[in-house]
């Protein structure tokens, strides 16, 4: 039986923090182990010019993530990992699919739709400041999966639409030429977790309360500490349900541990002591993955081979699948 193909790409925005490590990295580098699945994992560096015009930014990020998920133990032989801008095929379906996307569908993506309705409340012009990039950012999206033919993407809720329409792309495509792409399925596992940040909200860079995943145990420890809490007391009960030490708490511990914690609170235990096992937690899951990571940092030659490496494998799919789109669409060697 064939295997599932599975697509994942990752931006190259930013450093990675611990609600990337729980929410995505973790499941992915797990589902990497499926002997039932081909793993594809890019870095989408060219998503990353979208938002990101500082050019040492993107390098630097392109750095760590390559270098975190390097260092997390995922198996560079069996799954696919590679970096966007080294497949030229992309840049290249990426283009033929503009030619096929329907304007309409692309006026109806999340992200423009959001931006148009924040210039206007701004009283600007509703295009100002929005670029090609922004605008058209789904088709480079579907040419990143249609490329490889994945069957399955695994998203956040807010990543479905891009998915629904990579595959209407795809089926406008078979149709108007010939079967060339498989239609992809977003996959949304409701079952890992969305860590809420330093301030109780989602943790994410736009809000600037995340804490770095790789982060030394002393500013680990810190950052923990200056996780926000309410003023009860030693010895008063505390919810677990709404706090997010004990939400960061359930994300890396197992059942009896999370049960266990869960009774601490019901006991009134106090903040502080909360905190400090929260930090000796998640400081053991990531000490070992930590210090590989600081080797890589220094190491940026074997990270780019590896990069380098995976790009080679990638093509080995990505240039008899341009050859069979470009013949499809009429452009090949005249005979």
């Amino acid at each position: 039986m064939a295997k599932q193909r599975v697509l994942t790409g990752i931006t190259t925005t930013g450093t990675p923090h611990l609600g990337n490590y729980v929410g995505a990295i973790r499941p992915a580098i797990a589902a990497s182990r499926d002997e039932t699945l081909d793993s594809f994992f890019f870095l989408a560096d060219y998503h990353a010019l979208i938002k990101c015009h500082d050019p040492d930014m993107v390098r630097q990020s392109t750095k760590e993530i390559a270098a975190t998920w390097l260092a997390l133990g995922l198996d560079t032989d069996k799954a696919l990992f590679y970096r966007q801008s080294d497949i030229p095929e992309i840049p290249e379906l990426t283009w033929i699919l503009n030619c096929n996307a329907a304007k309409g569908l692309m006026n109806r993506a999340h992200a423009y739709k959001a931006a148009v309705q924040a210039n206007e409340e701004a009283g600007e012009d509703p295009d100002h400041a929005i670029t090609m990039g922004l605008f058209s950012y789904p088709v480079l999206m579907a040419a990143d999966i249609l490329m490889f033919n994945a069957h399955r993407i695994p998203v956040g809720r807010d990543q479905i639409q891009h998915v629904e329409m990579a595959r209407d792309i795809a089926a406008r495509f078979n149709h108007n030429f010939r079967d060339v792409f498989t239609l992809p399925e977003a996959v949304v596992d409701d079952s890992v977790a969305v860590l809420q940040g330093l301030d109780g909200r989602k943790m994410s860079k736009s809000y600037n309360n995340t804490i770095p995943l790789f982060l030394a145990e002393k500013p680990l420890r810190k950052h923990i500490n200056k996780i926000k809490t309410n003023l009860l007391e030693p010895g008063e009960p505390k919810d677990p349900d709404t706090s997010t030490v004990f939400q960061m708490w359930a994300a890396f511990a197992d059942e009896s541990e999370t049960a266990r914690m869960r009774e601490e609170f019901a006991n009134g235990i106090a903040w502080g002591e909360a905190k400090k096992q929260l930090f000796e937690l998640v400081n053991s899951e990531l000490a070992e993955a930590r210090e590989r990571y600081d080797q890589l940092m220094e190491d940026p030659g074997y990270i780019e081979n590896e990069l380098q490496k995976g790009a080679e494998r990638a093509r080995e799919y990505s240039a008899p699948l341009m050859r069979s789109v470009r013949d499809a669409v009429g452009i090949s060697t005249i005979r």
